[in-house]
């Protein structure tokens, strides 16, 4: 049983395959130590816990029998909102390795709301779909998400393309769906860069307020540092700031 209260701040992240190695968790960690005033403890959940520093504590992803066929669609995020999860207790803000902290997140925990999360980018903005790069909540308040999706998984993925999806709709069916400050979080790939044919030549930038930088799409953050292209039309310039943060 973890030594915890219901006050205590955690900083989740989650780690599986070869995507990303145990440099990504590292990197996150001293990001939210140098951006985080509030004591924290921070837990990773992955399948290897190989080069991960001690500071992290290292859990296994709790089970979630999925059809090993299906596109990965980050279904295994799903087992953070488990009512019983290691017997944690306490508020958690789940962050995506692929993120770049930029200032101070103490807001994350400070501001009201059961559960908080991105609005999703892009040109559907109209859905109510979050986007799961980041998001908080109290662990073990949300178990009808996990139980739900593990007794209707089938319709569940019919309906929904992603666990981002599902996630969303689930807390939304409840009434507590809330997303964090537009600013807060904003996009590289939208919001840090100008649109084709502006980005060829004009270099990202943080835009104001932001506090996080969400990566989606076909370029992380160690291809940002670099620059570079996915399509043609996608060309983005170096962002040198990248390399200055995410560390």
């Amino acid at each position: 049983m973890e030594n915890n209260s219901e006050n205590t701040n955690y900083i989740f992240c989650m780690k599986w395959g070869t995507l990303y190695g145990a440099e990504y968790v590292n990197r996150l960690y001293s990001m939210v130590n140098r951006n985080l005033t509030y004591p924290f403890k921070m837990v990773c959940f992955t399948d290897d816990t190989t080069g991960i520093i001690d500071d992290v504590q290292c859990f296994p992803i709790p089970e979630i029998n999925l059809d090993s066929n299906l596109p990965e669609r980050m279904w295994k995020k799903l087992t953070t909102l488990k009512e019983d999860l290691y017997g944690l207790q306490g508020r958690a803000l789940f962050l995506d390795l692929d993120i770049v902290i930029v200032d101070n997140i103490d807001c994350f925990f400070e501001v009201e709301g059961e559960f908080r999360i991105i609005k999703d980018h892009g040109w559907r903005s109209w859905r109510i779909t979050g986007n799961s790069s980041v998001y908080r909540f109290d662990i073990g308040k949300h178990g009808y998400v996990f139980d739900d999706f593990i007794a209707g998984s089938d319709a569940v993925l019919k309906k929904h393309r992603n666990e981002q999806e599902y996630l969303t709709h689930a807390i939304n069916d409840k009434g507590k769906l809330q997303y964090w400050p537009k600013e807060w979080c904003p996009s590289y790939k939208y919001d840090c860069n100008s649109r084709f044919p502006i980005s060829v030549w004009k270099k990202p930038t943080i835009p104001p307020g932001a506090k996080i930088i969400i990566f989606h799409g076909e370029i992380n953050p160690h291809k940002a540092v670099k620059g570079g292209r996915g399509k043609w039309y996608r060309y983005v310039q170096p962002a040198p700031w990248v390399e200055k943060y995410w560390r």
